[in-house]
């Protein structure tokens, strides 16, 4: 028996006619009409300035003290001296437009047994700088420098009755004082170096105090009978400011001073202290003075000295 299918009866059909339509009085949906309108979103009202000043201060308390017994065989004096210092500095960059405010206030004093009190430290330094950069590391600027000391300046000696005694006055507050101004160029290719060729330098020295005026020498380099001296200069100033570690700074100025009239015989002057941090307020420094200025001693002058203290910092 054969069963079989013939392709002759099949039935060729459309399949979109098979599909349901629609009926015509189906519901007709509408589509809405969109409304675009704009929304103003609210804004923060920041107050937003930049500030174009910094400022940095210090305050510090140095002491050192030294005793011995009676019997102490290899010598020694008994001694104790106090130290204070206060630093500001303010810095206004804006553009290539810089200035620079610098104050540094130092006063200590000595007390060794059987002698009178005296000062190790006293000076007034207030530095003003406006600088102009016309290339990467250049600047044309021009500065303003006030100079003197606190305090009176004694000599000491030994009186008739064998104790230490005053025997003269050498120095008091603006006697002598500078007041120096300066123009030039000024090298400064980080920040924490910089040097100033102040070619157009102009330094007046006075004395205010009476008992110091020149009556038959000269005195701080004001001729007999005057108050009052003008110099005109060439100055060089390198100033350093650098982290030598984690909890090691050096600060230092050298300061070259030659009169256009005497550029053979020029004062030289080098301030450096090396300051180590023991804690966030306690640090040990060490500060060291050079000076040569034949107008006050033909010798090079040096001081030294080593302190433990406080310092606190703002900000930290």
């Amino acid at each position: 028996m054969v069963c079989g299918v013939s392709t002759a009866a099949a039935q060729n059909y459309n399949l979109d006619e098979l599909r349901r339509k629609p009926d015509t009085n189906s519901l007709k949906v509408d589509r809405p009409a969109l409304a675009v309108r704009p929304v103003t979103l609210p804004q923060s009202p920041l107050d937003l300035r930049v500030i174009y000043w910094r400022h940095w201060s210090s305050f510090g308390v140095n002491v050192n003290q030294a005793s011995f017994s009676e019997n102490w065989n290899a010598g020694g004096v008994n001694s104790v001296s106090v130290g204070a210092l206060i630093s500001h500095k303010s810095d206004y960059t804006r553009n290539n437009t810089n200035f620079v405010t610098e104050l540094a206030l130092q006063y200590g004093k000595v007390k060794n047994r059987d002698q009178l009190a005296r000062k190790n430290n006293d000076r007034i330094f207030w530095d003003n700088k406006l600088s102009l950069k016309i290339a990467k590391s250049w600047s044309l600027y021009t500065s303003l420098t006030f100079e003197t000391q606190f305090d009176v300046g004694y000599s000491y000696g030994v009186g008739s009755d064998g104790r230490d005694s005053i025997t003269g006055l050498i120095s008091n507050f603006m006697a002598p004082g500078y007041i120096t101004e300066s123009l030039g160029l000024e090298y400064k290719p980080d920040e924490t170096f910089s040097l100033r060729f102040g070619t157009g330098t102009a330094r007046q020295t006075f004395i205010l105090d009476d008992r110091l005026l020149p009556i038959t020498e000269e005195r701080f380099g004001i001729e007999p009978g005057h108050r009052f001296r003008n110099d005109l200069a060439f100055q060089l100033t390198a100033n350093l400011d650098r982290n030598l570690g984690e909890n090691f700074n050096l600060k230092s100025r050298y300061n070259l001073f030659a009169n256009y009239e005497e550029l053979s015989d020029p004062a030289h002057r080098l301030d450096a202290t090396l300051t180590a941090r023991v804690t966030r307020v306690i640090n040990v420094t060490l500060n060291g003075i050079i000076l040569y200025d034949s107008r006050l001693d033909g010798a090079v002058q040096t001081s030294q000295t080593l302190a433990l203290g406080l310092l606190f910092k703002i900000p930290r």
